[in-house]
């Protein structure tokens, strides 16, 4: 609508930006717009189209961006008071490829202190209000992202997800999120937590959305050695191509015990049954190495935030949160071999999945054992999740259904390192044959429509 000159970028980022105002207050999902920044890229959208000088698909859409993300003239608090002075001389490179390809960021998305909680909690700028219920949590760390998406106050939004941070929100809001393989999107410009598991993603209403945000996202960065020189398919072409033929499995058993609510359940074996019908031979798979790359990735996170963190912790001590700061602080118990032998079992581990699932395309399994817990409840959320950061392999959540107190649950899709494009063709056949069909959020912001 955009490229034919239906829709105004003008006019969209406007109704954005009022959308956020009215919706703010209740929600708590942005810490600052960027009103003059979003109006005069929205200007030069138009401006540019009408010329005939269209970008592509993002090109005058407002997006918001994780408060982690540098944006030049803008500050970087990460959720924390003591960055809250710093102020961002360029772009992060997320960013700047977002803004290459025209699209108009309205604003910064909270978070929790440094992006350490699986919740929304934060001392210095409080909690993110569900808005399928907002007397319940959005999950963390990209809290303001996913609650900001699935509020329609923006059309997508950028996370980082170290052991979950970008599933974990978009499945208790009911949105589409991908984690892509470690390396894949560069994170230079945004606040590190954890040097080895920190991933940057896109957070969408659908999972077509996604693979467009990631496409721009996606690709080798020199300014940050943790990408790969590998080539970046064409996502938003593969979304469609459907399963026929792929061989799934089905997790039973993540050597942890019941893995769900009934909603929980159901709503995998729902996706898993709109994947059959689609023509892909599921395979029930156990891989109870799960549990023990999530116990160890819980490890190695602690052990690098404190790391990243390690001044503040010296000397601004007082001025970190309780829950950022107690929980760095566990890093200092734990003996200097610690760190060598959990990379050590992180390789052997690695190569165990990898075996269990030698002869299968694509493993699923729900995004999180639980709907979402009221505010002010953090509950370990990272079951499902952080074994992948850990793996550094691509997995994406879309959402199958509803469960109580009227709050969603997901499916997670799993590939091979690199595979984002058979995530995305899966993720799809569940959205399209699933329970969800396109449900959104009660009192969905104006720019949905």
């Amino acid at each position: 609508m955009i490229q034919r000159g239906d829709v105004s970028p003008v006019e969209l980022a406007e109704a954005s930006l009022a959308e956020i105002e009215r919706s703010n207050p209740v929600l708590n999902a942005f810490r600052t717009t960027t009103p003059d920044r979003a109006l005069s890229q929205a200007r030069a959208a138009e401006d540019a189209i009408r010329r005939g000088e269209y970008r592509g698909p993002l090109h005058g859409i407002p997006l918001a961006v994780k408060d982690l993300m540098d944006m030049q003239g803008e500050t970087t608090p990460a959720g924390s008071r003591v960055l809250a002075d710093k102020v961002a001389t360029e772009d992060s490179e997320v960013v700047r490829l977002l803004d290459a390809a025209g699209a108009v960021i309205v604003g910064k998305t909270h978070m929790p202190e440094f992006a350490f909680s699986p919740a929304s909690n934060n001392a210095h700028y409080g909690p993110v209000a569900n808005p399928w219920n907002h007397a319940h949590d959005t999950g963390g760390s990209s809290s303001g992202s996913g609650a900001a998406v699935a509020a329609g106050l923006v059309l997508g939004a950028t996370g980082s997800d170290t052991g979950g941070s970008i599933r974990m929100p978009s499945t208790l809001c009911g949105i589409a999120g991908i984690k892509p393989t470690f390396g894949r999107v560069s994170g230079r410009g945004a606040a590190t937590l954890s040097w080895s598991l920190d991933h940057m993603g896109p957070m969408c209403h659908s999972v077509i959305d996604a693979a467009i945000m990631l496409q721009i996202m996606a690709g080798y960065d020199p300014g940050d050695p943790r990408t790969r020189r590998v080539a970046v398919d064409d996502y938003p072409a593969a979304v469609d191509k459907g399963v026929d033929g792929l061989k799934i499995g089905v997790l039973t058993d993540d050597g942890a015990g019941p893995m769900g609510t009934a909603a929980v359940m159901e709503g995998l074996q729902s996706g898993a049954d709109a994947l059959a019908g689609a023509g892909a031979t599921l395979v029930e798979v156990a891989i109870p190495e799960l549990s023990a790359l999530s116990a160890l990735y819980g490890t190695l996170l602690v052990i690098e935030a404190a790391a990243a963190y390690e001044d503040f912790l010296k000397n601004r001590l007082d001025e970190l949160g309780d829950f950022a700061r107690d929980r760095m602080l566990v890093a200092y118990a734990y003996s200097p071999m610690t760190f060598v032998r959990g990379q050590q079992a992180r390789t052997i581990l690695r190569d165990r999945v990898t075996e269990r699932m030698a002869d299968l395309d694509l493993l699923i399994l729900p995004g999180m054992p639980h709907e979402a817990p009221p505010i002010g409840v953090v509950q370990s959320n990272t079951r499902f999740t952080g074994a992948f950061n850990a793996l550094g392999w691509p997995a994406m959540v879309v959402p199958v259904g509803i469960g109580e107190n009227n709050l969603p649950v997901a499916t997670q899709i799993v590939g091979r390192p690199w595979m984002e494009s058979l995530v995305f063709r899966a993720a799809r056949v569940i959205e399209r044959d699933g329970p969800w069909k396109g449900r959104q959020a009660p009192d969905i912001g104006v720019t949905a429509s």
